[in-house]
């Protein structure tokens, strides 16, 4: 079996979506997807210039084709590059599922739990609207779900502010609805170490599952400190591109939840292996998933084969989004995700119907300080 072309497809939905299809002369494809929201235009780039390495290429060689492409060049590949890498990496898998006729987790080294836990995103315009809405995640079956630092309608943020809001409306959820569901919350990088620390701090009171990104990635080691003072589980990695990124967290047990995103860190090849880095460390595994359905699919073949799976992010329901374009997605039930039991990762992709989804390129949020400095959304 050999690649004979390589198709990179654009659309808009309820965000942007940048999906890969890889043909083969045998008939089969596979369909990728790859992260980093508002960049397709330079992943799609990329992928061009990936392209001419990718025809004629046996699509079961995964390993050497990732290496190839992640190295090729001199300039290891970071973000942007790892991004495109995911998407093809993906498609590859998806067609060595469907050519030997196993879903994908079964590659990946076979099924390890009946089922994978799956959390929502909440939002709401007051605190009353958000204890609303969890209530009705809780009866729909959710057991969890993800809140996130609040922000001013104008995109305005003051952090001392956002955290004496954010401590307010987990007493009053706790006091609503008491331990029924578990709840992530969202930091999204935005504060300093003094406040992350101190939101951290006042948190472990109310049992987070994890705390996310409280500071910025670009400086792991100032995870450091804020590990030493504060019992709240930790989870970030959401950012990063490779095992390499990945290291020093690892290495120095700096968070308890590794947000491996699959569709950035270069797909399920290097996933895979970042997994199993973390299971040394007694780390486990929430994927970073806020995108398309295939992602999805791919987060889920993954979180089946591992071990040391904490929960994976769906803020939509396997057929909410692109219901005419991806279809046979595997069944939700009561706040988990099931066992797909078709060959590669399990879906339909319709190349006409996502016409219908054409792309415009998306006016990317951006947050300020009431002085009116930029920081970070």
């Amino acid at each position: 079996m050999k690649i004979t072309d390589v198709t990179v497809i654009l659309a808009r939905e309820w965000r942007t979506f940048l999906f890969v299809i890889i043909d083969t002369d045998e008939g089969i494809y596979g369909v990728g997807e790859s992260g980093i929201t508002g960049r397709e235009l330079a992943i799609a780039g990329a992928i061009e210039h990936f392209k001419p390495l990718l025809i004629g290429e046996d699509p079961f060689r995964t390993e050497h084709i990732w290496q190839r492409l992640f190295r090729v060049g001199f300039y290891p590949a970071q973000k942007i590059l790892t991004a495109a890498i995911a998407a093809i990496d993906i498609a590859l898998w998806d067609i060595k599922g469907k050519a030997t006729g196993l879903p994908v987790y079964q590659l990946l080294g076979g099924q390890v739990r009946d089922k994978v836990a799956s959390y929502n995103h909440v939002h709401g315009s007051s605190t009353e609207e958000i204890i609303e809405r969890i209530q009705e995640a809780i009866n729909d079956g959710w057991k969890f779900t993800r809140l996130e630092l609040p922000h001013e309608k104008d995109n305005s943020i003051e952090p001392r502010t956002a955290v004496v809001k954010c401590i307010e409306q987990f007493e009053a959820i706790r006091g609503a609805v008491g331990d029924k569901i578990e709840i992530c919350y969202d930091i999204h990088t935005r504060l300093s170490p003094p406040d992350a620390l101190w939101f951290c701090k006042e948190s472990e009171q109310y049992r987070p599952y994890f705390i996310e990104d409280p500071l910025r990635s670009e400086y792991t080691q100032a995870y450091r400190n804020l590990r030493s003072q504060t019992s709240v589980p930790l989870a970030f990695g959401e950012q990063y591109s490779s095992k390499w990124d990945f290291r020093q967290a690892i290495e120095e047990d700096l968070f308890d939840y590794a947000r491996i995103d699959v569709c950035i860190c270069g797909g399920l090849t290097e996933a895979k292996k970042i997994a199993g880095w973390c299971e040394t460390h007694y780390i486990d595994i929430v994927v970073h998933n806020p995108i398309g359905p295939v992602a999805t699919a791919a987060c889920l073949h993954l979180n089946l084969s591992l071990p040391n799976f904490g929960v994976q992010e769906t803020p939509h329901r396997p057929g909410e989004s692109m219901p005419d374009v991806v279809t046979g997605l595997p069944e939700w039930k009561d706040g988990y995700l099931l066992p797909p039991d078709k060959p590669g990762l399990g879906f339909e992709f319709d190349r006409e119907a996502i016409k219908k989804y054409p792309y415009t390129q998306p006016d990317r949020p951006e947050l300020h300080r009431v002085d009116g400095s930029f920081t970070n959304w």
